[in-house]
């Protein structure tokens, strides 16, 4: 590596002069210009990157040694470092480079304000450290960038990596202090998909933060649903020490930039059998969700191991949130119980999961009662302006404020010393006062208090819970690791780890819950969320969003999951569909539909399920087999490129049947165009039958439909199709506008609404006729109940010719 001083002609002041007169984005910058006789820059290289830094703490260049290209973009603002103070963000305008090079010290004149900023490029990547800042308490955050840059075409808002075809830029926060994105609101929070790379019309932009926290505050938290929160000051906590990488590489090479950079500067590193939990098909796997028992627990693995996937998950395992003792319900031998359940799907090669949402505390948790914790998360507090009994139905405070919040208020609930009342308004005018108050409630008792005692509103959420206060939610983590220590559970979800937020703290609170969980950790636990962050994405190992409960397989949230899929992929996340929803009445060709999905994206997905489920559907071994078989190709990168692309497609479906060891033949299950049928006025006597002909090019195959009921109003009655004049099927049935009946060539039929939600089964008086390949023609007719509106809109599917597909990895 080599690092040198260049000295500029004055050709470049004017570059520099009209740059530094810009202002950066979303925030008031101050920049001082003065100058010099000469213009002194210094670029710091690594194999692959070039930085070049101006005396006014700019960036000069970010350049592409491997391409030998550039990729800062010109004529835009890039700061090594600002400095927010207040309101106020300024942006450097003097750097002076010391200690050989290795520190810059940038000047603000504006706030008086000098920063010292180590510089290390020492390996394949090159760092900044802000190491001294005088005065320190001038600065209430530091900012990084943002660097401008033109790579654009795929922009990791979370990883803080943008690519194009030949090169990838990214930002890397060397620590929990150092958040990915730029302090727009009070709180320091970065939204829930990230910013730590933001699209730009150039190309995209890098950036990252830290915020001091050592000093008490007050904030807009939760995206501002409790104004003016007082949070307490975290001792130490300030801007100084905060860190950022910076790399350059090829694509397809960005992982293997970022585990360097992890190992290197001590990071998160999760392992799975020896190997990065980011390079580990593990994270990908799919399990299975059933809330299983110390009784049923045998039972379920076996569909489990039968199905293929990675391992049972439990969706509600523990008495309350926030000490997670085991439900006696499912565990009636507690912590033994669950590890007995844990080491029974160890000997199978299962892992077994647990659920629960992160910070929340239910208000049967021994922190809430009988005797409240004072640690539990307030927006705020006032004080008793006179005594109160313990009966009395009014309390007189001092402030109205934090107590008449309707925005966000669904527990109506205080703390005053070791008592909790809920009450149920405030008064309209002074003297002001809870009104008509439940004293000693969730079990605390009631006690008369004295003037001036504090008042303190209870932060709650719409899932009647309460949550903690900083303190309480590092105790919090540590008591959800020692349930996993000493029972050894391999999985779970940071599910609402937006609670987090109640600490005032934004995402900084967000990482640290899940770093605090990791370090008190004695094994790697694979771990999904509800939101991604820069720092959490170290520990993360997949995020499983998209759930089943509004709709039916194909209808559920189906947008949002394959939406999901780009937003994993620039982000150097597993793809994964979200959750499906295995009933009773859950059918193969709804199963195939999801798993050609999964196999396109080479997504995992979770099947929740239930015993009663699994026992009650006499399609169940032939839908764990599916799911075998599907996820058994995917893994093995049996599909080719070509292949994916038709899979990905929700309009196609598709039959995968094994064919050898490793082998299957894939069926290509083409669906028809809609062939309408409406009411005719005819003579009498006349046919009023609709006949389509259609070309089956596929093997021979019982008839197979999709009939839907279109229009406001009104119903249908006992369609009937006749295939080649000859081979006639009749269904006995009524169908209301909105429904669907769905025919899979076999003696059973299914019914839908218009959500797709499974309605009925219904049995035919005999097998549907069969359909040979060539030209067909089929006629089909029904009674009308209704307006001229109504319709008849009928798919036909067609089994195509199989694919033979191989597994091309172990």
């Amino acid at each position: 590596m080599n690092m040198r001083m260049r000295h500029q002609g004055k050709e470049i002041y004017g570059r520099l002069r009209s740059r530094l007169m810009r202002v950066i984005p979303l925030a008031v910058v101050l920049l001082i210009c003065r100058q010099p006789s000469a213009i002194a820059d210094a670029v710091y290289e690594t194999k692959t990157l070039q930085i070049r830094v101006d005396d006014t703490g700019h960036l000069l260049s970010l350049r592409d040694r491997i391409n030998d290209r550039e990729l800062l973009v010109p004529d835009q603002p890039a700061p090594l470092m600002s400095l927010k103070s207040g309101m106020t963000i300024e942006a450097p305008s003097e750097a002076e480079f010391l200690d050989n090079d290795t520190t810059i010290r940038l000047g603000f004149p504006g706030s008086k304000v000098t920063a010292d900023v180590g510089v290390d490029f020492s390996g394949e990547y090159i760092s900044f450290t802000l190491k001294a800042l005088d005065p320190l308490e001038e600065a209430s955050a530091v900012i990084w960038g943002p660097y401008p840059t033109i790579l654009g075409d795929s922009v990791g808002e979370v990883i803080g990596v943008v690519r194009d075809a030949n090169s990838a830029l990214g930002i890397r926060g060397l620590n929990i202090k150092t958040l990915g994105g730029y302090p727009g609101n009070s709180e320091g929070l970065n939204g829930f998909r990230g910013e730590t790379a933001l699209s730009r019309p150039w190309g995209s932009i890098l950036q990252a933060y830290s915020m001091d926290r050592s000093r008490p505050r007050t904030a807009d938290v939760w995206n501002g649903h409790f104004p003016n929160m007082p949070v307490p000051p975290i001792p130490g906590e300030t801007v100084s020490g905060s860190a950022i990488a910076l790399f350059v590489c090829r694509p397809e090479g960005v992982l293997d930039a970022l585990e360097k950079i992890i190992i290197a500067e001590g990071l998160p590193y999760p392992l799975v059998d020896g190997r990065w939990t980011r390079k580990s098909p593990e994270a990908a796997r799919s399990y299975m969700i059933a809330d299983f028992s110390e009784e049923t627990v045998d039972e379920l693995l076996g569909h489990v191991k039968r199905s293929g996937l990675a391992g049972l998950y439990h969706g509600n395992p523990f008495r309350t949130w926030g000490h997670y003792e085991p439900d006696p319900r499912f565990f009636p031998n507690g912590v033994d119980g669950v590890r007995a359940c844990v080491e029974k799907a160890s000997a199978m090669g299962l892992r077994i999961g647990v659920h629960t949402l992160t910070t929340f505390i239910q208000p049967g948790d021994p922190y809430v009662t009988p005797v409240p914790d004072p640690r539990l998360a307030r927006t705020g507090s006032s004080v008793l302006t006179a005594p109160v009994s313990a009966d009395a139905s009014e309390i007189p405070v001092a402030s109205p404020e934090y107590f008449n919040n309707t925005k966000a208020n669904w527990m109506r609930t205080v703390i005053i010393g070791e008592e909790l009342i809920r009450y149920r308004a405030v008064s309209d005018a002074e003297p002001w006062r809870l009104l008509d108050c439940q004293r000693g409630a969730f079990g605390t008792t009631a006690a008369a208090h004295p003037g001036g005692a504090e008042v303190g509103k209870l932060l709650d959420h719409p899932y009647k819970v309460f949550f903690p206060n900083l303190e309480l939610q590092r105790e919090i983590a540590a008591n959800l690791a020692g349930f996993f220590n000493r029972t050894g559970v391999r999985q779970m979800d940071f599910d609402g780890h937006e609670g987090a937020l109640a600490t005032g703290q934004g995402t900084y609170a967000i990482d640290l819950f899940a770093r605090d969980f990791y370090d008190h950790l004695d094994h790697t636990v694979i771990n999904g969320t509800s939101l991604s962050t820069h720092y959490y994405w170290l520990i993360n190992s997949y995020s499983n969003w998209g759930e089943p409960w509004y709709g039916g397989f194909r209808e559920s949230m189906q947008d949002y999951r394959i939406n999901n899929q780009k937003f994993f992929e620039r982000n150097f996340m597993p793809n994964m569909l979200g959750w499906y929803l295995m009933t009773e009445k859950t059918h193969l060709s709804d199963m195939e539909w999801m798993l050609a999905r999964a196999a396109g994206y080479d997504a995992g997905f979770a099947m929740a399920t239930s015993l009663q489920a699994l026992r009650g559907n006499p399609r169940a071994t032939v839908l764990l087999d599916s799911i075998r078989e599907w996820e058994r190709a995917r893994m093995g990168g049996a599909f080719s490129p070509e292949q994916r692309e038709r899979l990905k497609n929700p309009d196609n479906e598709f039959h995968l049947a094994p064919a050898g060891e490793n082998s299957w033949e894939l069926y290509p299950i083409d669906t028809t165009r809609d062939y309408t049928h409406a009411p005719r006025l005819l003579q009498p006597g006349e046919p009023t039958a609709s006949t389509w002909e259609l070309h089956h090019s596929g093997i021979e195959q019982p008839l197979q439909f999709r009939l839907e009921v279109t229009g406001e109003e009104g119903s249908i009655h006992n369609p009937t199709f006749e295939v080649d004049h000859f081979a006639s099927l009749t269904v006995p049935v009524s169908l209301a506008a909105g429904h669907t009946l769905l025919c899979e060539g076999t003696g059973t039929v299914r019914i839908f609404d218009a959500r797709g939600n499974h309605l009925r089964e219904l049995q035919l008086p005999g097998q549907p006729p069969k359909l040979v390949p060539g030209n067909r023609s089929i006629a089909f007719d029904c009674e009308f109940d209704g307006p001229e509106s109504l319709q008849a809109v009928v798919n036909f599917r067609l089994t195509g010719q199989p694919e033979k597909v191989t597994a091309a990895r172990e």
